[in-house]
């Protein structure tokens, strides 16, 4: 584990890279350097808060052996077990920022999200538009970019499949969490009757692979190239710029159409393939571990029906941690926060 000091000593000599006028010409390596100061900087950030509650807690300890005044002393001690509560969790994540380099520190920075539509027809693919409109809006209120990679929209405005990417903030450590079935309960627009309809949509979230964690053999690869497809009447492109690849050792086909560029759209179906096939990795190293921790891994990645959104009754329900959350229209307009928060509480518990 590496200390605090090293960790200073790190961030200076960063600094000084940084300031160098000739890494502007190396893009890479200046993206690089300055992920990694932003992950120092965490770690700094958190050394520097349980100091500040170190000198908070030895000011209220001097207060209560001066014993002056009562009531000063009765707030004193109040305030020192909040302070002492506080400093054992600053010291518990600074820890574990320090291991290693830190869990956090090489958590993925973006992820690709894969929105398909279930059970329930058309109103099903109206779901998945709307989990990604829910999306969107929600990375506008984090900072995060989102890039469409492929999609196949319908004619009413849903979509079958969405594929997009996530990035640019602490995006996995949030969105890990919303992998899973997710169920609505609505009338639907072309519903006469008034009844309630139930449908499904499934969410895989995928860690970027970077460049360095997988390569892809050309030999294995089929790239098929055609003109892009779907709704829009004039406004389809009628290009050939759409890719199909598909990864032969193991029958993986991915697409991507969503770009008017060939090279653009090659890249994008390569990212969620290597995506992919890091997933069937890390499925395939899961598969080695004991059977207790295999199935608590498996409970979190591929949860069946992980949350019910139910219009009627204004509730979501996150079956997970079986706690229930209102004002629906809210959180489909993207203020996922509370959700998130609570399901980040209940794994810590």
């Amino acid at each position: 584990m590496a200390s605090i000091e090293e960790v200073k000593k790190e961030y200076s000599e960063i600094l000084n890279q940084l300031s160098d006028p000739e890494l502007i010409s190396n893009w890479e390596k200046m993206e690089e350097l300055s992920k990694r100061k932003a992950a120092l900087e965490k770690i700094i950030e958190k050394n520097n808060e349980l100091i500040d509650v170190e000198k908070k807690i030895a000011e209220n300890t001097e207060i209560i052996k001066a014993q002056e005044e009562a009531d000063l002393i009765s707030l004193a001690e109040a305030e020192l077990s909040q302070l002492q509560d506080k400093k054992r969790t600053l010291k518990d994540e600074l820890e574990a920022l320090l291991k290693g380099d830190s869990e956090s520190i090489s958590k993925p920075e973006a992820v690709i999200v894969e929105i398909r539509a279930g059970a329930g027809g058309q109103e099903s693919a109206l779901f998945a538009a709307d989990l990604f409109r829910m999306y969107s809006k929600y990375a506008v209120l984090k900072g995060w970019k989102v890039i469409t990679l492929d999609s196949q929209p319908t004619e009413l405005g849903g979509f079958k499949q969405i594929t997009f990417e996530m990035k640019d903030g602490d995006v996995y450590s949030e969105m890990q969490y919303e992998g899973g079935v997710h169920r609505v309960q609505r009338i639907p627009n072309t519903e006469k009757a008034g009844r309630v309809h139930t449908s499904t949509a499934s969410v895989a979230i995928l860690p970027k692979a970077k460049k360095t964690e997988l390569t892809l053999n050309p030999a294995d690869l089929k790239i098929e190239i055609s003109k892009s497809g779907g709704p829009g009447g004039q406004n389809v492109n009628k290009r050939m710029t759409a890719v199909r690849i598909v990864h032969l050792p193991t029958g993986l086909a991915v697409a991507s159409q969503t770009e008017r560029n060939l090279q653009q759209n090659k890249e994008s179906a390569l990212s969620i393939l290597a995506a992919k096939l890091k997933e069937i990795k890390n499925q395939q190293e899961m598969e080695k571990l004991g059977e207790k921790r295999k199935a608590q891994i498996k409970g979190a990645m591929r949860s069946d029906k992980i949350r019910t959104y139910n219009f009627p009754q204004d509730r979501v329900t996150d079956h997970r941690i079986k706690e229930n959350f209102h004002d629906i229209e809210s959180v489909m307009d993207g203020n996922l926060g509370p959700i998130i928060q609570a399901l980040q509480i209940a794994e810590k518990e």
